[in-house]
């Protein structure tokens, strides 16, 4: 049984709590309702390295009252959850051109904005963020280590606080 820590964000800061994405331990799972209750941030795909078309299609979503509270105050409030699809890509010709599309889903990448530090002792949690990546298989067993290693290393970043959309979307 996963007993659920109090979600940090609140009325106050024009975000609704929802249900927290970790336990009291910091042990994060994919929310089951993110595709109805959050609001889309934003989607992208990413090219293929050598043919036409992408390789990876990212969709992002926001727990309900994020994106108002960052645009108010141009900063992600204390409790935010970012949830980001990752889909294996297929490209074929189709009568409008070539066209990607999704083709499967690899898995999620869950973000919770943490200004607290609440969970020091765990390599998911720091620099502000819990971070962690569910294979498709497995929405509340999550295969990252280390964030530092495997989530800021990552060069969707570059240099963006999340790497998880631009915040031009954010304007």
């Amino acid at each position: 049984m996963i007993r659920q820590s109090q979600p940090r964000a609140n009325a106050a800061d024009g975000v609704s709590p929802g249900a927290s994405v970790a336990d009291r331990d910091g042990h994060k799972h994919v929310p089951d309702d993110y595709r109805t209750t959050y609001q889309i941030l934003g989607s992208w795909a990413v090219a293929a390295d050598d043919s036409q078309g992408s390789k990876e299609l990212h969709v992002v979503y926001a727990s309900p009252g994020v994106i108002d509270a960052y645009r108010r105050d141009k900063r992600f409030p204390d409790g935010a959850v970012l949830v980001k699809e990752v889909f294996k890509a297929a490209t074929s010709e189709m009568t409008t051109g070539t066209v990607s599309r999704a083709d499967g889903l690899k898995g999620w990448f869950v973000m919770v904005k943490d200004a607290a530090n609440s969970h020091p002792e765990s390599a998911l949690w720091g620099d502000g963020w819990g971070w962690s990546w569910f294979d498709a298989g497995d929405r509340s067993k999550t295969t990252t280590t280390n964030f530092k290693a495997q989530c800021q290393a990552c060069p969707c970043r570059r240099g963006r606080p999340t790497g998880f959309t631009s915040m031009d979307t954010l304007r």
